[in-house]
């Protein structure tokens, strides 16, 4: 009996011991899997199909922009794509990203935890994901939306020929898989930190996830709830938004807003977490002013609920509240200010490496202040109403939602990968593929901040004549962008079968998720660690190499 539990106890110690990528091979496997990490890889393949249609629609439009005359694309097919690319990119990609993805695999190995507090909740948010993403494409290529992803009443509720209530339903239902991720991440930090892993020592990838979450469970209800509103109102004439019924379309701006403007904190503040992670590993410090960073995130998550109205500055608003919303907008820029003072910081002095990572931490950087800066230009009164739905702000939010939150995703991409897979990739292609990114998303869109100055309107594909340089220019830095997003894909499946082994840390970084192997075995950690150190400890390692 003796030798029997000694057999079971190897056995099971065996298997604890197994890649979760070796854990089961058939499809089965992996689509009833619950271990965190395998779900996480499920929403990366997930991502990366709706973000090459949003990308192809983007791609449709800026070809079509080439000319004055809109010669590519029908008025209603013009509508009909920004729609598209809007609502593919925004809720498809941009916000489960690097939550979805970089928060499944890592939150748990950061914080010694074998998985998160509700695996098969986590599994059913994918389902749920992936239900209302492939009911929304198929909506949107068959009939399509003409909306804008706004949403606008009365456009949607009277006027819109397309499928909107269709498309209001698949964004509803993606909204469950939101909640059910922010309250798995919230349960999970809160419940199941190993030994030691107090608050102070959580990494602050781990902050910036939380922020997110809260933002996730309190924020998103009321787009559900906006979204029910719009469908009710266009098949039952309810008077909600319609004012010959009694209702106020200004109404349904400010429940949208509500939801929206901290939504771009959602997309925002798991790009912060991760920049934190490579400036201190590429810096080889301690992230400077730890707490700073880390409560600037909670910050960042509250006073984002309140700046909803500075969207709203020219449709009717008084003029009291509008000063409020601006106030409020520009006391943001505090703790997003924060945060790049003290990378800058960290970096200071520190034994800096060139690596991929490193590099698309300084193109996200480079973004995001561009985008933070042109942010409070929009949250003055006076010059919003000057630019104010023109190509001015379409370059401001796809500088800090797209080029920000998509170098943030290729950083942790390239920081993570070879823990993910076990394999080392070229790092020659990645530095190329991050400068190529970063000069490519520059050409496209800072010519737009010109355009939106000089009185480009947004939403049109018709021009005058005078606009064409600037749209040709920006259009040819979304082909060099588009080929420099393709290039990832290429060295990052090349390394699947002919990269190097990659050690347990090849990077030489801090933190739990480093001190497993890679890929990390099926159930994290053979035993719970206790944390005895605070993280970002690299001046303690230098101290003992010296010594």
């Amino acid at each position: 009996m003796g030798a029997g539990i000694s057999e079971k106890t190897v056995a099971e110690t065996a298997e604890e011991r197994i890649s979760y990528l070796r854990a089961g091979h058939t499809l089965r496997s992996w689509f009833f899997t619950t271990d965190h990490k395998r779900i996480a890889l499920l929403y990366l393949v997930s991502v990366t199909f709706f973000f090459f249609i949003g990308g192809a629609a983007a791609a449709l439009m800026r070809a079509d922009l080439l000319t004055p005359e809109g010669d590519l694309l029908s008025n209603e097919g013009y509508n009909r794509a920004f729609t598209l690319h809007g609502v593919i990119m925004v809720w498809f990609f941009l916000i489960p990203s690097i939550p979805n993805v970089f928060g499944n695999f890592l939150l748990p190995l950061m914080i010694g935890a074998r998985d998160l507090a509700f695996p098969r909740l986590n599994l059913i948010s994918w389902y749920v994901y992936m239900v209302g993403g492939l009911f929304t494409v198929f909506i949107l290529i068959t009939g399509g939306v003409d909306t804008g992803w706004t949403f606008y009443t009365p456009l949607s509720s009277m006027f819109a020929n397309g499928n909107v209530v269709l498309a209001a339903t698949a964004i509803f239902v993606v909204g469950f898989s939101s909640i059910m991720t922010g309250l798995n991440f919230i349960v999970t930090v809160h419940t199941l930190r190993a030994p030691g892993m107090t608050w102070g020592r959580l990494p602050l990838f781990v902050w910036s996830h939380y922020a997110t979450s809260i933002i996730l469970v309190l924020a998103t209800p009321v787009l559900t709830i906006s979204l029910v509103l719009i469908a009710a109102e266009r098949l039952f004439g309810i008077g909600i938004f319609d004012p010959a019924l009694g209702g106020d379309p200004l109404l349904y701006q400010h429940l949208f807003w509500f939801y929206s403007h901290p939504a771009v904190y959602i997309m925002v503040l798991p790009a912060l977490g991760v920049t934190s992670e490579l400036v201190a590993a590429a810096a080889r410090k301690p992230v400077f002013g730890y707490w700073f960073v880390a409560a600037s995130s909670i910050a960042i998550a509250l006073v984002g609920f309140l700046v909803w109205g500075h969207h709203m500055f020219v449709s009717g608003q008084s003029m009291y509240a509008s000063a409020v919303f601006s106030f409020l907008s520009l006391v943001v820029a505090v703790p997003s200010g924060i945060k790049v003072y003290n990378w800058t910081a960290t970096l200071y002095k520190g034994h800096i490496s060139l690596d991929p990572p490193f590099l698309f931490a300084m193109g996200f950087i480079g973004l995001f202040v561009v985008g933070g800066l042109t942010g409070l230009i929009l949250a003055m009164l006076a010059v919003d109403v000057h630019v104010h739905d023109t190509y001015f702000v379409v370059a401001h939010f796809h500088y800090i939602m797209v080029g920000g939150t998509v170098s943030a995703f290729f950083g942790a991409l390239h920081y993570w990968w070879p823990k993910i897979t076990g394999r080392h990739y070229s790092i020659v292609w990645g530095s190329l593929s991050a400068v190529f990114i970063f000069l490519g998303f520059n050409l496209t869109f800072f010519p737009q901040f010109l355009l939106g100055y000089l009185g480009m309107p947004r939403r049109y594909h018709v021009y005058d004549p005078g606009f064409q340089v600037l749209h040709v220019l920006s259009s040819a830095g979304a082909t060099i962008l588009g080929v420099a997003y393709l290039l990832p894909f290429a060295y990052l499946f090349y390394s699947l079968r002919n990269g190097e082994p990659a050690g347990p840390n090849p990077w030489g970084a801090t933190g739990l998720e480093w001190t497993v192997a890679s890929p990390p075995p099926k159930h994290n950690f053979e035993t719970i660690p206790v944390v005895t150190r605070p993280p970002y400890d690299y001046e303690i390692e230098q101290e003992s190499d010296a010594g």
